[in-house]
């Protein structure tokens, strides 16, 4: 051995300091590569976070995870950001815009909410300073504006907070008559509050609508006729307003459910007379809203709920209207939607009934006096009415919980969901009971899910 290679072995030999210096060299490489990597993820999620194809980038925007989305879009988690940009619509887009209610209807609503928070041009538009009137452009700056402050994310936890739901086309709640509302004046989603089923509830239904300062005339019929239609298993659907609406959600009430479609926000009780009605609402029935909470009714919005009033059901009936009354808008919408359109008859000397019969003078609405003759317009012939419900007998040997079920289905049905709900037991448990009563012919599956059927063995006696 060469004198060097002596020194460089003697330099190289193991001991206490040359390990704690390769520890010490290993521990420093070690946290840099954690730096790195951590350095490294950061700068791909500021890059997530400002995306603007993402509804809610930019401002906190969490990616969409949570039961609350899958029960947006009926567990259809494909569909998430569709929904968020529709959830943000709600909060920036103007309801029943032609324009841009066009664009959603042939872009979809992600490529539209994509476009506006990036700020450019919309979907199938020319650049800026193109063909388009300088109106437009003005608009959709202004709606741009907004859509950077609008988060989907607080939107529904605030709305939560409020017992307040949002159902999206495509989600099972999702009301399909809606879909036939024309690409220019499509409803982007609905906020939904109440313990109902929004979907199940407008199945059969009828709209009431009428002049808020209506007589006693026709705070009466309206009554009348709501109590004897929800008696049929027909749920009412209405504006909520003072005068015929009020009336007309009362009355369906204590029978069965009622939909009442705002103007506002589900969380701004308004008219604020109507505070406790709409409490006893949401415990059967709903309340529908396109705008999120927060939000207080303009003028314009009571014209553009109209629309919903009259797509929601096959047919509507206006109890009073003056010459100009909002009703005469929603009749005007029935009509366009090819609904059937009744009115009643009034008093020759009262204000409140000379809309009804100028649409009898027109040859735009049937006359009704009665809910027969109101069946006989919305129902397609041949199709046969469910019996009278009367009074419910159980026999003696179901057991307490089969019974509750038993008691709690109707003629018009409920989903399994709701009728477990109804009897505060839990879904298995109800489904079970409903397998029992089925196969004792107590009751029967109907497309809104089960019911008591309309024609069949009679309950025998106690």
């Amino acid at each position: 051995m060469t004198p060097v290679d002596a020194v460089l072995t003697e330099l190289w030999r193991p001991g206490p300091e040359l390990v704690t210096l390769v520890l010490t060299l290993a521990t420093v490489d070690l946290v840099l590569v954690l730096a790195v990597v951590r350095l490294v993820m950061t700068a791909r999620t500021r890059d997530d976070d400002e995306d603007p194809r993402r509804p809610g980038a930019g401002h906190g925007g969490r990616c969409v995870r949570g039961s609350r989305w899958a029960g947006a879009v009926g567990g259809r988690m494909g569909d998430e950001d569709e929904v968020r940009a529709r959830v943000c619509l709600t909060a920036v887009g103007p309801p029943s815009d032609p324009w841009l209610g066009t664009m959603v209807a042939e872009h979809g609503a992600g490529a539209v909410w994509s476009a506006l928070v990036s700020g450019g041009p919309p979907p199938g538009a020319p650049p800026f300073g193109g063909e388009l009137p300088g109106s437009l452009w003005l608009r959709w700056q202004r709606w741009s504006a907004r859509s950077r402050k609008a988060d989907p994310d607080r939107l529904l936890d605030a709305s939560a907070e409020a017992g307040v739901r949002f159902v999206a086309p495509g989600d099972p709640e999702w009301p399909g008559r809606l879909d036939e509302l024309p690409g220019g004046r499509l409803c982007y989603g609905l906020w939904v509050r109440g313990r109902g089923d929004l979907r199940n509830l407008c199945l059969r239904a009828v709209s009431v609508v009428g002049a808020r300062a209506a007589t006693s005339y026709g705070l009466h019929v309206a009554s009348e006729l709501s109590y004897d239609l929800a008696g049929r298993s027909f749920t009412i659907v209405s504006g909520g307003a003072l005068g015929i609406d009020g009336a007309a959600h009362r009355a369906a009430n204590a029978v069965g459910g009622t939909v009442v479609v705002l103007a506002c926000g589900l969380d701004v009780d308004y008219p604020s007379a109507h505070s406790a009605l709409f409490s006893d609402v949401a415990g059967k029935g709903v309340l529908v809203s396109e705008w999120p909470v927060g939000r207080t009714p303009r003028g314009p919005d009571f014209l553009v709920r109209n629309r919903l009033i009259a797509a929601l059901t096959p047919g509507t009936v206006v109890v009073e209207a003056g010459r100009r009354s909002g009703a005469l808008n929603t009749a005007a919408h029935a009509i366009e939607l090819n609904r059937a359109l009744m009115a009643v008859p009034g008093p020759v000397t009262s204000a409140m009934s000379v809309g009804c019969h100028r649409l009898f003078r027109e040859g735009k609405a049937v006359c009704v006096t009665r809910a027969d003759e109101v069946v006989e317009q919305i129902v397609p012939l041949g199709e046969a009415e469910p019996e009278e419900p009367g009074p419910l007998r159980v026999p003696a040997e179901l057991d307490q919980g089969t019974a509750e079920v038993l008691a709690a289905v109707t003629h018009k049905g409920l989903g399994p969901a709701t009728v477990a709900r109804k009897c505060d037991q839990d879904l298995p448990d109800a489904m079970r009971s409903l397998g029992l009563l089925a196969a004792a012919g107590l009751v029967e599956r109907c497309e809104a899910g089960w019911r008591r059927p309309a024609r069949g063995p009679r309950m025998p006696p106690v």
